[in-house]
């Protein structure tokens, strides 16, 4: 079985990652959507919450689960045995931060990341510009699935 994490802090999901998943579902066998836990990072959406925004997301497709987990993602890899990593590249500066951090999953283990460029009428939105239109009273529905609307 191929089994790929898609990981994230999901703050919160956006349309640019159900991008990348939707297309990523039609590579793999499973696909697991990790959250990972930074203590030392504040969010805008509690963890409960955002796991929760994505399982509604994703209700009606058996080939994606949904998970939190905390340490060094290639450590997740190995408990749970996926083989890949997908991310999604919306620009160079991502290639380039993605690229070392892949570098670095690969000399510390053999997990293979795998790399999907959002669609180019997606690739600007980000969970960062997201919380900053919501702080800011702006219109985000637009920019994320129905789930995180309400």
């Amino acid at each position: 079985m191929k089994r790929a994490i898609f990981p994230g802090s999901f703050d919160p999901i956006t349309l640019g990652h159900l991008d990348i998943i939707e297309r990523g579902i039609t590579l793999f066998d499973e696909l697991i959507i990790a959250i990972g836990v930074n203590a030392d990072k504040k969010y805008m959406f509690p963890l409960e919450k955002r796991k929760q925004f994505i399982e509604e997301t994703f209700k009606n497709e058996p080939k994606i689960k949904v998970v939190t987990y905390k340490g060094l993602t290639v450590n997740f890899c190995k408990e749970i045995d996926a083989q890949f990593i997908l991310r999604g590249l919306r620009n160079p500066a991502d290639f380039e931060f993605e690229k070392a951090i892949a570098h670095t999953n690969r000399k510390l283990s053999e997990i293979e990341t795998v790399f999907l460029l959002t669609s180019s009428g997606k690739s600007y939105i980000s969970s960062s510009i997201v919380r900053d239109v919501i702080r800011n009273g702006g219109d985000y529905t637009g920019l994320v699935p129905d789930s995180v609307r309400s």
